[in-house]
C-alpha cells in the first residue's frame, strides 16, 4: 500500500522555495512567543524529585515532620558541626553555645530551639539552667572535675551521644567532634516565597547567613543543612552549564566550519540551532516543567540531531546543485527526499524519548516529554526553516555580492573519504550473509556480558566531588566552578559518627501510642532479629521511645518506680497508663529525645535499628521490610538506604522498560511507515539491525567502564535507539530512493558516499559536542556524556558497515534481479505506478 503523501510533501516544497521570506516570518514569530516563556523556567535540583510517591520516602518525610532528630536531615532544623581537639572542654562548649546563642538572638534566624551536647552538660551541672543564657552561666562557673563528671553521668544518654563523633571517650571526658542543632519555624510567607525558586530550599538564605556568623565566632564551628546541599545541588547545575555550554560551542562551530566550509551556511546552521534551544526551553517555561539536572543533556541532543538535519539539509541540496539544478529546482529536489526521511527519523527518535513516560520517576518522565518536543521543534526548523532561509539567501547572493567560500558536498566518488565510507559496501558485496551472522553473535555475546551492568542512586550522583579536578579550577572567571564544602561535610559525618557497625533502617509506625500494648510491639518487634541486624542476646539493637524509656529509668528513681507499677510482665516495658508514662517524659530533660521517637499527637512512633557493617543495602531492606510486618500496627520500612535502594531498583526498571518500549515502538511505527509510504514494510527489519548491535554494543561498553545505571544514564538505551535510528534511516530512505533508478551495489555505493559524507560530519560534530559533558562538575554527567558519544559512534559505524550487508541480503528476498532498478523487472509494478517510484528529477520535468 503506498500513501499519497507528496500532497504534504509538495506543499512544504511551495512554500519553502516560492515563499521563503514568509515562512521565515512565520518561524520568527513563534520565536518570539516562546522567549516569553523563557522567563518563566524553574529548576529543581537534588535527590528529591527522584523520590515522589515511593512508600519508604513518604514515609521518612512523615519521620522529618513529625519527629524532632538531633540528628538528621530535617529540613526545619541547621547542624553546627564542630571540630577541635576535645570538643568536651569547657572552652569548646561555651563556644556551642554562644554560637547557638548568636543564632537564636536574631530575628531573621527564625531559631525556635536549639540542643547540643553543651547544653545537656549544663542541665546536667543545674537542671533550671534551661536557657542558653543560664547555660553559658553554669559551664563558665563550673569546675573542669564538674564538667568531667556531668559527661560521664551522660556516657549512657543517647541523645547525648548520638551527637558525638564515635571517638567519644567517656572517662577522659573527651571528643574530636560533636553537632548542635538549631530547629527553626518558617512563617508561612518565609517559606512560600523562598521553597522552589531556583531548586533552593527556604533555609538556604538562612543556613548562608548562619556560616557568616560562624565565620566571625570563636571556635572551629560550620554551617551544614538541607539550605546548603540545595544550594549547592543548584549551584554545581549552573556551574556545568556555564562551563560544558562554552565548549560545545567552540567545538560545534568547528566542525560546522568544516562541514559547510562556508560563512553563511555556518551562520545560518548556528541561527537554527539556537532557534531550537529557545523554543524547547520556551516550551518548559509555558508548560511548567521545571528544568532538572537530567536536562542539562537536553541541549546537547537537541544539537545531535539539528546538526544531523543540517549538514543533511545543506549537504543534499549541495549534491543536486552539482548536477545543474537552479536553486529552487534544487532544493525542491532535495526536500522531496529530506522531508520524508527527517519525518521517520523524528518519529522514531521521538518514540525512544517518549518511551521513558513509563518511568516511575518523574525527572525521567519530564526528560522524556521536553526532548521528545525538541525534536519535533528540530524537525520543524532545519526541515522548513532552514531550506527555505537557504533558497531566500542563496536568491540574495545572485542579487548582491555575497561570497560563496565552499559549496561542494561532503564525499565524493573517487575521493579518498568516499573510499573509506564504502567499506561497509565492499563486505556486502562479498559476503553479506556471513558478516551478518558474525554482527549477531557479537551482539549476544555483548548483550549477555551487558547483563551484569550495575545500578545506583545516591545522593553524591547530583553534588560536586569533594576534590574539583585541577583543569576545571585552573579556569578562569567566570568559569571557574564555585568552591564545595556539602560532600566533603558528608564525608565527615559519615567518618566521625557513623557506628562503626554499620548503618541503620527506620521503621515507621502509625497507631495509638497510648494504648497498653503500643510499646509491648515496639519491643517485640526486635525480638530474634534478622541477620542483617546487628543484635545481642537475640535481640535487635535499636533506638525507640521505649529504650528512651528504659534509659530515664535507670538515672530517675521516681521515673522507674513509675514504669515498674505499670508493667504487668516484668520486662521493663509499661504496658498499661502509658498517657503518663509520656507526661513524665515531656516533664524530664529527656524531653527532647522523647520527641525523636514519639509523635506530639502520640499517634505515631520510629524505631531505628543499626545494621552490620558488611551487610547490603538490598540485604538491609528486605530484613527491614521483615520487621515492619511484625507489627499490628501500620509500618512501613524507611531511611536513606531503603529509599535510595527503591530509587534503584526504579532506574533499572525504567531502562529496561524504556528500551523494550523504544524498540518495541520503533518497530511498530518503521513497519507501518515503510508499508504506507513504500509498500515495503519489510525493510523495517534490515533498518533495525545496526541499532540492536549498537545498543548491545553500549550496554556493554557501560559494564566495561564500569558504568552504572544510575539517574542520568537510565535513559541511554533508549537514546541510543532515538538517536541511532537517524543514522540508518538516512541511509535506507536514501537507498531506496536510489535503488528505483539502478542496481543493488551501485545504490549501495551512491548512498553510503553521498549520505555517509553527511552522517560521518554529524556524527563527529555531535559526538564531540555532546562529549563535552566530561568537562561538567557532575561525574555522572560526564558518564551520559561519554555513553552519549559512544552511542552515537557506534550506530554511526553499524550504519556504514553492519546496514549495507542487512540491506543487501534484504534485497535479495524481495528483489527478483539485483542487477535491475528495484520495480523494474517484468513481473513489478512500473515505476508511474507509485509516486514514490518516480524519481525527484523526474517530477521536476
Amino acid at each position: 500500500m503506498d500513501l499519497d503523501h507528496q500532497r504534504a510533501v509538495d506543499w512544504a516544497d511551495d512554500h519553502i522555495v516560492n515563499r521563503p521570506g514568509k515562512v521565515m516570518l512565520a518561524f520568527f514569530v513563534v520565536t518570539a512567543v516562546f522567549m516569553v516563556g523563557l522567563g518563566g523556567v524553574s529548576t529543581e535540583a537534588g535527590t528529591q524529585q527522584f523520590a515522589e510517591d515511593i512508600p519508604a520516602q513518604d514515609a521518612l518525610d512523615r519521620v522529618n515532620n513529625e519527629f524532632g532528630a538531633s540528628f538528621s536531615d530535617d529540613p526545619g532544623s541547621t547542624q553546627l558541626i564542630q571540630r577541635g581537639q576535645n570538643v568536651l572542654s569547657k572552652q569548646s562548649m561555651v563556644q556551642m553555645l554562644r554560637m547557638q546563642e548568636k543564632l537564636e538572638e536574631r530575628p531573621d534566624m527564625y531559631v525556635s530551639g536549639t540542643s547540643s551536647a553543651a547544653g545537656v552538660v549544663a542541665q546536667t551541672i543545674d537542671p533550671n539552667a534551661t536557657t542558653l543564657e543560664s547555660q553559658i552561666r553554669v559551664l563558665e562557673r563550673a569546675t573542669p572535675t564538674e564538667v568531667r563528671r556531668a559527661v560521664r553521668q551522660n556516657a549512657d544518654n543517647p541523645g547525648f551521644t548520638g551527637t558525638l563523633s564515635n571517638d567519644f571517650n567517656a572517662e577522659g571526658a573527651s571528643a574530636s567532634a560533636t553537632i548542635g542543632v538549631v530547629q527553626h519555624s518558617l512563617p508561612a510567607e518565609v517559606s512560600g516565597s523562598s521553597a522552589g525558586q531556583s531548586g533552593s530550599s527556604p533555609l538556604t538564605p538562612i543556613q548562608t547567613q548562619a556560616q557568616r556568623i560562624a565565620d566571625t565566632s570563636e571556635g572551629d564551628i560550620t554551617v551544614f543543612g538541607s539550605g546548603i546541599v540545595s544550594q549547592e545541588f543548584s549551584t554545581v547545575t549552573s556551574d556545568s552549564l556555564l562551563i560544558v555550554t562554552p565548549a560545545a560551542v567552540i567545538l560545534i562551530v568547528l566542525f560546522l566550519v568544516v562541514a559547510y566550509r562556508d560563512l553563511v551556511d555556518l551562520l545560518l546552521g548556528t541561527f537554527s540551532l539556537a532557534m531550537t534551544v529557545i523554543w524547547t526551553f520556551g516550551f518548559l517555561g509555558l508548560a511548567g516543567i521545571p528544568f532538572n539536572q537530567i536536562m542539562i543533556a537536553v541541549p546537547p541532543l537537541l544539537l545531535a540531531v539539528g546538526i544531523d538535519f543540517g549538514i543533511h539539509a545543506v549537504n543534499r541540496y549541495r549534491e543536486d546543485r552539482a548536477t545543474g539544478l537552479g536553486i529552487d529546482d534544487a532544493m525542491q529536489v532535495a526536500t522531496d527526499q529530506l522531508l520524508v526521511a527527517f519525518f521517520i527519523v523524528t518519529g522514531t527518535t521521538v518514540i525512544g524519548f517518549l518511551a521513558n513516560l513509563a518511568s516511575d520517576l518523574p525527572p525521567i518522565r519530564d526528560f522524556g516529554v521536553v526532548a521528545g518536543v525538541g525534536i519535533i521543534f528540530t524537525f520543524l526548523i532545519f526541515g522548513v526553516f532552514l531550506p527555505a532561509a537557504k533558497v531566500w539567501i542563496d536568491h540574495k547572493r545572485e542579487k548582491y555580492p555575497i561570497p560563496t567560500f565552499n559549496d561542494s558536498p561532503l564525499g565524493q566518488e573517487g575521493s579518498a573519504l568516499g573510499d573509506v565510507l564504502s567499506v561497509g559496501v565492499g563486505i556486502a558485496d562479498r559476503a553479506p550473509a556471513i558478516f551478518l551472522v558474525l554482527v549477531l553473535l557479537l551482539s549476544v555475546g555483548a548483550g549477555a556480558y551487558a547483563t551484569g551492568v550495575d545500578t545506583s542512586f545516591s545522593q553524591e550522583d547530583f553534588l560536586p566531588p569533594e576534590e574539583v579536578p585541577a583543569y576545571l579550577e585552573a579556569l578562569p572567571e567566570p568559569f571557574a566552578p564555585s568552591d564545595y564544602t556539602v560532600v566533603s561535610q558528608l564525608n565527615f559525618l559519615e567518618d566521625k559518627f557513623t557506628s562503626s557497625q554499620g548503618g541503620s533502617v527506620t521503621v515507621y509506625v502509625e497507631g495509638r501510642m497510648e494504648n497498653d500494648a503500643a510499646l509491648e510491639q515496639v519491643y517485640r518487634a526486635g525480638d530474634n532479629p534478622p541477620s542483617s541486624f546487628v543484635s545481642e542476646d537475640r535481640r535487635a539493637e535499636s533506638q525507640s521511645i521505649v529504650t528512651v524509656i528504659q534509659s530515664l529509668a535507670e538515672r530517675d528513681r521516681e521515673f522507674a518506680a513509675l514504669v515498674e507499677r505499670n508493667d504487668r510482665n516484668d520486662n521493663g516495658v509499661p504496658d498499661q497508663n502509658l498517657g503518663e508514662i509520656y507526661d513524665y517524659l515531656e516533664s524530664s530533660p529527656v524531653e527532647s529525645q522523647a520527641a525523636e521517637y514519639l509523635s506530639d499527637d502520640r499517634r505515631s512512633t520510629r524505631v531505628q535499628y543499626t545494621v552490620s557493617a558488611d551487610a547490603t543495602d538490598r540485604e538491609a531492606t528486605n530484613d527491614a521490610r521483615q520487621v515492619a510486618d511484625r507489627f499490628r500496627y501500620d509500618a512501613v520500612a524507611t531511611g536513606s538506604t531503603i529509599v535510595f535502594l527503591e530509587v534503584s531498583d526504579l532506574i533499572f526498571t525504567s531502562a529496561v522498560t524504556s528500551l523494550a518500549l523504544a524498540l518495541g515502538g520503533t518497530v511498530i511505527f518503521l513497519l507501518f511507515i515503510y508499508w504506507l509510504l513504500e509498500d515495503l514494510p519489510s525493510i523495517a527489519i534490515a533498518n533495525l539491525v545496526p541499532i540492536v548491535a549498537s545498543v548491545a554494543f553500549v550496554a556493554a561498553t557501560m559494564r566495561l567502564l564500569d558504568i552504572s545505571f544510575n539517574a542520568f544514564t537510565a535513559t541511554i538505551l533508549s537514546l541510543t535507539i532515538g538517536l541511532g535510528i537517524d543514522y540508518s534511516v538516512h541511509i535506507v530512505h536514501r537507498f531506496l530512493d536510489e535503488r528505483k533508478k539502478t542496481d543493488v551495489m551501485t545504490s549501495l555505493r551512491r548512498t553510503v558516499v553521498g549520505t555517509g559524507g553527511a552522517l560521518m560530519g554529524s556524527m563527529l560534530t555531535t559526538s564531540f559536542g555532546i562529549g563535552v559533558l566530561v568537562l561538567s562538575v557532575l561525574s555522572v554527567l560526564g558518564q551520559f556524556g561519554v555513553l552519549t558519544a559512544i552511542s552515537i559512534i557506534y550506530s554511526f559505524l553499524t550504519s556504514l558497515l553492519v546496514l549495507p550487508p542487512a540491506l543487501v541480503v534484504w534485497d535479495r528476498f524481495v528483489n527478483d534481479d539485483p542487477n535491475e532498478p528495484m520495480g523494474g523487472g517484468p513481473d513489478s509494478p512500473s515505476d508511474s505506478d507509485s509516486p514514490m517510484s518516480e524519481s525527484p528529477e523526474a517530477r521536476l520535468l
